[in-house]
């Protein structure tokens, strides 16, 4: 089957999801710098990751990244750009700037279990990470860069970790202002990751204003963020200032919008009209299998796009 009319039906949604008779996408195709249309025009930047439409586009990640780009959306992520030889980068890189897919975030660091986080004072690795991070966003025209500060230092009061993880910020921060990078910090619930130092979203705001620095802002992960403490709407709005960038996932499953608790048309209207014009990546995976799966997670973000 062409992709083109692969797409066609994978965006085929029931009347359900149809707002006063108009189809999802009223807008007309947005032209893109491949050989091709973009066959919908998305209201937000929606990120798909690698994986995701594997089975429809084929294991090729150039192939991939057309496949995305036909479908109509304007971004893209990929968590392990870093960890790519430079070859691929360069290749990743060059085409997503032919299809005129703006790059999203990347992991820029990592900790082990067993090795101290940034609440414990050390920041040197963190630092020379950074450091080696910023060449990555040179190569791939990246602006956003995913940190971690780790694990929680249990030996020392909640007060001095804090000081020691917005001082290692601080000093990330001297090294990305001037190459007008961002550093987004994602808290992660407590519940599946047990002994991280950043939990939710207002511990994350407090650092962030804090380090007092444009190159350090919150992903605002709204699938950590509903299982940590919910009331998603409402941390949205008194963190605003300190938004970066989004991560969209549902709860429970972590798989595609719609298929859990959280009302997701109603956080990305709000969203919107706030006039928000950042990336939202597509941190999640598939509840289905095979090209039906992935006709699903197309289809659901016709519907919660649907907000006009």
């Amino acid at each position: 089957m062409r992709r083109r009319n692969f797409l066609r039906q994978g965006f085929a949604i029931s009347s359900s999801s149809v707002l006063a008779g108009t189809t999802a996408f009223a807008k007309s195709p947005v032209e893109s710098g491949s050989s091709l249309k973009r066959q919908y025009a998305f209201n937000l930047k929606y990120a798909p990751h690698f994986g995701l439409f594997q089975q429809s586009a084929g294991e090729d990640l150039i192939e991939e990244l057309k496949f995305i780009e036909d479908a109509g959306f304007t971004a893209f992520e990929d968590p392990d750009m870093k960890s790519r030889d430079v070859a691929s980068q360069e290749k990743i890189a060059n085409e997503l700037s032919r299809l005129k897919l703006e790059m999203g975030c990347f992991n820029a660091n990592q900790f082990t279990n067993n090795e101290p986080g940034l609440a414990s004072g050390e920041s040197n690795t963190f630092l020379m990470q950074i450091k080696e991070s910023v060449e990555v966003a040179k190569r791939v025209n990246a602006k956003y860069l995913l940190v971690s500060p780790g694990l929680e230092d249990q030996k020392k009061n909640i007060g001095y970790q804090t000081a020691n993880v917005i001082e290692s910020l601080k000093q990330a921060c001297e090294i990305l202002e001037s190459q007008k990078l961002v550093m987004l910090i994602k808290p992660l619930n407590s519940y599946e990751y047990p002994g991280m130092f950043l939990k939710d979203v207002p511990q994350a705001y407090e650092i962030c204003k804090s380090v007092g620095s444009p190159s350090c802002k919150i992903l605002f992960d709204i699938y950590n963020q509903q299982v940590q403490g919910g009331n998603l709407i409402a941390n949205i709005d008194m963190a605003w200032k300190e938004i970066g960038y989004f991560h969209l996932a549902d709860n429970p499953g972590k798989t595609e919008p719609t298929t859990g608790e959280i009302n997701f048309k109603n956080i990305l209207k709000h969203i919107y009209k706030k006039g928000y014009e950042g990336i939202l990546g597509m941190s999640h995976g598939k509840s289905g299998k095979g090209k039906d799966g992935e006709k699903a997670v197309m289809n659901a973000y016709a519907e919660i796009d649907n907000f006009n």
